[in-house]
């Protein structure tokens, strides 16, 4: 979402997933965002009210589609009193090690993960549904993963005849009132195979009777 913005001036929608940590999860015990994150004092505080001693990064990462990440660290000295040190951390030779990533992206997380909660982000997502309906149209019924061509010119020349084709079936099947439209009538090629016995590909189009 941030690249696109920023190298693209586009702006992607959709759902951010939850934070990934084994508490959140479980839905037990704290994770990282039950943590204050300070970026202008490079420090976490935790639920118990303790200051991390120790912040390092970015680091990057082992997956190389994931942005680098930040460590707060706590000692050992501070968790090992802790009443709650089994609902934060299981390790036994240190403190809890908060990763998080860098300022903007996290200040991005938290907007997006708010905003989806909003009956106005449900509104405009369900967009999707029809697009992805349009994208199966396009590619199961018109073969648009299968260029006819060779060249990029000729093949983007196919995409736009076969999109404005399908606009204009659309366009040609509205209802001229408010009437629900009927069903599509089969295709001359269904009806074919029909007579014939023969099994339908994977339709694009639901054939009334």
């Amino acid at each position: 979402m941030e690249q696109a913005a920023r190298e693209h001036r586009v702006t992607i929608s959709g759902p951010l997933p939850g934070n990934p940590t084994r508490q959140h999860r479980k839905n037990e015990g704290f994770g990282r965002d039950d943590f204050h994150i300070d970026f202008d004092r490079r420090q976490v505080t935790c639920p118990q009210g303790q200051v991390s001693k120790r912040w390092h990064g970015p680091y990057p990462t082992s997956s190389p589609t994931a942005v680098p990440l930040l460590v707060a660290q706590f000692t050992k000295g501070q968790c090992d009193p802790c009443p709650v040190r089994t609902r934060c951390t299981t390790s036994r030779a240190g403190g809890r090690n908060v990763g998080l990533p860098l300022r903007e992206l996290h200040d991005l997380q938290i907007r997006v993960r708010t905003e989806q909660q909003t009956a106005d982000w449900r509104t405009r997502y369900a967009i999707r549904s029809g697009v992805e309906g349009t994208v199966n149209e396009l590619v199961h019924g018109h073969g648009m993963r299968h260029c006819r061509y060779r060249g990029q010119p000729k093949t983007h020349l196919q995409h736009v005849f076969t999109a404005n084709a399908v606009n204009i079936d659309r366009l040609s099947s509205l209802p001229t009132t408010d009437k629900a439209p009927p069903p599509r009538p089969s295709t001359a090629f269904q009806e074919f195979l029909d007579q014939h016995g023969i099994p339908r590909p994977k339709p694009w189009r639901s054939a009334s009777g």
